[in-house]
């Protein structure tokens, strides 16, 4: 007959022993890693930070060492569609500059009121000097005489006069514009040559200008110097 308390001892045995299956606990640390992956673990986020950082400086380096010009450059424009049709269809003969110096360019061209009833045709023509320094013709059958002046002189009263070309042209100033102007007053049209350019300057403005009758092919600069605008008929 068996013992039931040695059967009893083996059995607890039995049951305290560890499972097979059980995972074994995890080692505790330092944990050894390889150079590469040490590297790589300590220097992502940072080394990314650095480098970015680095190129930025160097962009910026580059951009302060680089020359710029900043000098705005104006087109040149044709304006030769504009004096076409002004001296076809205005209600006055116009003046166009003819034959300029060297280095004279036009900038700029606007015709307003043609075709449109009871309204002033005006024609602007912009344009830089040799110099640099800014000009203008500016001409219209509005009326009164003296507000249209008014707005293309910024001034009510003349200050003298310039003989140019055998004409008396009236001098106008706006000091703290630094604009000068010359004006002859027609009985059908009111010329005005103004800007930044000094009387000298106007001055030869105001002596290039020809009248361009309906019934002439105008000769004018349409935006270079020196160069004549002819009609060529269609088909040549």
């Amino acid at each position: 007959m068996r013992d039931p308390v040695r059967v009893t001892d083996q059995t607890s045995r039995t049951d305290e022993a560890p499972s097979a299956s059980a995972p074994a606990p995890a080692a505790e640390g330092p944990y050894e890693v390889t150079p590469g992956v040490y590297k790589r673990l300590t220097t992502g986020l940072g080394g990314y930070a650095m480098a970015m950082l680095a190129c930025l400086l160097m962009v910026g380096v580059v951009v302060l060492l680089t020359p710029r010009d900043e000098t705005e450059t104006l087109p040149t424009v044709d304006y030769g569609g504009h004096l076409l049709a002004l001296r076809d269809d205005a209600p006055y003969t116009p003046y166009a500059p003819e034959s300029l110096p060297a280095g004279w360019r036009v900038t700029s061209s606007r015709l307003t009121g043609l075709g449109e009833r009871d309204e002033p045709v005006a024609w602007h023509l912009g344009m830089l000097t040799s110099s640099e320094e800014y000009a203008a013709l500016e001409q219209s059958n509005e009326r009164p005489v003296s507000e249209y002046l008014w707005r293309m002189t910024n001034s009510r009263e003349p200050v003298g006069v310039q003989q140019v070309a055998g004409q008396t042209w009236q001098r106008y100033y706006r000091r703290d514009k630094d604009q000068r102007s010359l004006v002859r007053t027609l009985p059908d049209v009111t010329l005005v040559v103004t800007g930044t350019a000094s009387y000298e300057e106007l001055g030869v403005l105001a002596a290039s200008l020809r009248p361009q009758p309906r019934d002439a092919s105008p000769s004018a600069s349409p935006g270079t110097p020196g160069a004549t605008l002819r009609n060529t008929p269609s088909g040549d």
